[in-house]
């Protein structure tokens, strides 16, 4: 019985035992499983988020598309508005001179030459936009004529302003060094995108152009009535393609590259531009930039208004470029001047022509049939030694080279579309020739011989002139000259010579005509 009881005891207590090793077995089995299952929920769950962060990434990608599609779409749009728009004016009045309109010639070579100006200002722009982007642009260090470039910049816009009714002044605070060493060309890009703007968003008033020159620095500010600018919105219109959020800045012609290029351009030259305005009281732009004096001033003529020839013995161009309308403009532009003028329509023309003509200047094509015009160069210093002056002229902005090192084969380059005022400075500084101009002592004293003075009876039309020329009313200074003329026939000689003036719309020769009292 006893025997039986432990037998018992000891059967129960390995059923106690083997139940409860079950029960841990059980419980650690329970507690692994809910660890795998936890381990999966986080891994579906990491995967989840993960889904969610990819879905999002996406979802901001796709924005971004759409809004550079929407930018793309909006760019495209208003650069086929600013190409357009010029172009129309061109083939407008190109064909009004081809059907022999009364319209008068002046008027149409005006607006032709603005509208191509305003393509030429886009295609730089864009092309600015390119090379900034890939690190390509390069500066130059040129002896600028800064009182001189001034006054052209602000001349340029006197009409514009005059045709919305706004005035344009222009202030020298202190002294203005006559010249600086900069890039002329960004200069002038600045200057004239600042003054653009400030007339085109401006409807009642004006703007003023002032700088201040102190230490090597110079400081302009371009002011003026118009729209203003929304504070959210002072550093935005920074940003290219944006004028913003104003719906009259949306209104207004232009694809918004203008203040992006400027203020780039201003730090590359080691300035700042900055902005204050107030909306519906107008707007301030301020340039601050580094333009330091040469140590020596250049030696070359002064400023001139409009070329008329040059002293010392007679020189030869030749002109080398494979698009006829190039050679005939440069020709109709040297030779009155008195230049001896070749043209040559590719690189191996120019080579025999030069043989023949023996040329002081080359003014040499890149892009021609045959060799380009950096293969031509070389020949032509290998025939001719470094006595022979060679300017490259090309629309290929790219293959800038600024020339003079003494390495390269060429002295200068220029871009295309030529300015015939950047020309013929080019021309000048290569052949070392003193131009005579229309404000020079001799010329003026030829052109009173020749045209005499003013008849005391000519003096009710003069104040009536001089107000046309200061707003730039071209027919209404043509109609005063022929009834002036008409009606005051010993002034024939003095109306000729006005007249000559405003063929060539040099409207500050002609305000400096009128100046004189005659």
């Amino acid at each position: 019985m006893a025997h039986a009881s432990r037998w018992i005891l000891s059967g129960a207590a390995v059923v106690v035992g083997l139940i409860g090793t079950l029960f841990i077995m059980a419980r650690g089995a329970r507690r692994k499983a809910r660890q795998e299952r936890l381990q999966q929920t986080q891994i579906l769950q990491d995967e989840i988020a993960a889904h969610r962060l990819t879905h999002a990434e996406l979802a901001r990608a796709k924005e971004v598309a759409e809004a550079a599609n929407a930018a793309k779409t909006r760019y495209l749009v208003a650069v086929s508005h600013e190409i357009r728009s010029p172009l129309n004016a061109i083939y407008g009045y190109a064909q009004l001179l081809e059907r022999e309109d009364a319209i008068p010639p002046v008027e149409a070579g005006s607006v032709i030459r603005r509208s191509a100006e305003h393509l030429t200002n886009l295609v730089e722009g864009l092309l600015d936009i390119s090379r900034i982007e890939s690190g390509l642009l390069k500066l130059r260090q040129d002896v600028v004529r800064l009182p001189a470039l001034l006054d052209h910049v602000v001349d340029m816009f006197r009409m514009q302003a005059a045709a919305k009714g706004l005035s344009l002044d222009y202030k020298v605070e202190g002294r203005l060094p006559p010249f600086v060493r900069t890039d002329e060309k960004r200069l002038r890009q600045i200057l004239i995108n600042l003054l653009s703007n400030a007339i085109k968003y401006t409807d009642k008033g004006g703007a003023t152009l002032t700088i201040r020159y102190r230490s090597q620095m110079a400081q302009v500010d371009v002011t003026d009535t118009g729209i203003g600018i929304a504070p959210e919105d002072l550093e935005r219109i920074f940003e290219p393609f944006e004028r913003g959020s104003s719906p009259d800045s949306a209104m207004q012609p232009g694809i918004g590259l203008g203040l992006a290029i400027t203020r780039v351009l201003a730090r590359i030259l080691g300035g700042e531009v900055t902005v204050s305005s107030e909306v519906g009281r107008g707007s301030s732009f301020r340039l601050q930039l580094l333009l330091p004096e040469p140590m020596a001033a250049p030696t070359g003529p002064p400023g001139y208004d409009r070329v008329t020839g040059y002293s010392g013995d007679r020189k030869t161009i030749l002109v080398i470029d494979d698009d006829p309308s190039q050679l005939i403009v440069v020709q109709r532009l040297l030779r009155p001047l008195d230049f001896v003028v070749f043209a040559a329509a590719s690189g191996a023309e120019g080579l025999a022509l030069a043989e023949s003509c023996a040329p002081d200047l080359v003014l040499l094509d890149i892009q021609m049939p045959g060799c380009s015009g950096w293969e031509v160069a070389a020949q032509l210093r290998t025939t001719f030694g470094q006595s022979l002056r060679i300017v490259m002229v090309s629309a290929n902005a790219h293959e800038y080279r600024a020339g003079g090192d003494g390495q390269s084969h060429h002295g200068a380059f220029l871009s295309k579309p030529v300015d015939l005022d950047a020309l013929l400075d080019t021309v000048g500084r290569q052949l070392g020739v003193d131009w005579i101009a229309s404000g020079d002592g001799q010329v003026g004293r030829e052109a009173s011989q020749s045209s005499g003075a003013l008849p005391p009876a000519a003096e009710p039309y003069l104040a009536s002139l001089r107000h046309h020329v200061k707003t730039g009313h071209v027919r209404a200074i043509e109609t005063l000259l022929t009834d002036l003329e008409a009606d005051v026939p010993d002034s024939a000689g003095a109306v000729a010579e006005m007249r000559r003036h405003l063929d060539d719309f040099d409207l500050r020769g002609l305000a400096r005509r009128l100046g004189n009292g005659d």
